[in-house]
């Protein structure tokens, strides 16, 4: 079970963090992913970190702003969000898969949080 959280209403040009939690000690066995969906559009990838956290990839629109990162130790994976502008108001999930690195569709992952929403006002 993974649980998103960290999100709130901030100006453009602020930064936010957000965390991903998980209960299960098999996290590290998991790939893990950021999406967002804003109202009325689908759910769109934003990042995604290996198991090891050594491999990230990133959205072509968030990429040099945010970093995606992970503590297995503490089954955590936090986004670092800075530079937030307007564009990037959305709910925002984490998800997990098992195994495979580097997908980019939200179909392709099996577990999700309940999602943490993020506003930034221009």
């Amino acid at each position: 079970q993974l649980q998103a959280s960290g999100g709130g209403l901030v100006q453009s040009g602020d930064s936010l963090r957000l965390s991903c939690s998980a209960s299960d000690r098999t996290f590290g066995a998991n790939t893990v992913a950021w999406f967002r969906q804003a109202p009325g559009k689908e759910r769109d990838f934003v990042a995604t970190i290996s198991r090891s956290g050594g491999l990230t990839y990133y959205a072509d629109s968030v990429k040099g702003r945010f970093t995606i990162s992970r503590d297995n130790a503490k089954n955590t994976v936090d986004l670092q969000m800075n530079s937030l502008k307007p564009e990037d108001t959305a709910v925002y999930y984490c998800a997990a898969r098992g195994g495979g690195y580097g997908y980019t569709q939200a179909r392709e992952y099996t577990y999700w949080g309940q999602g943490t929403q993020v506003t930034v006002s221009s």
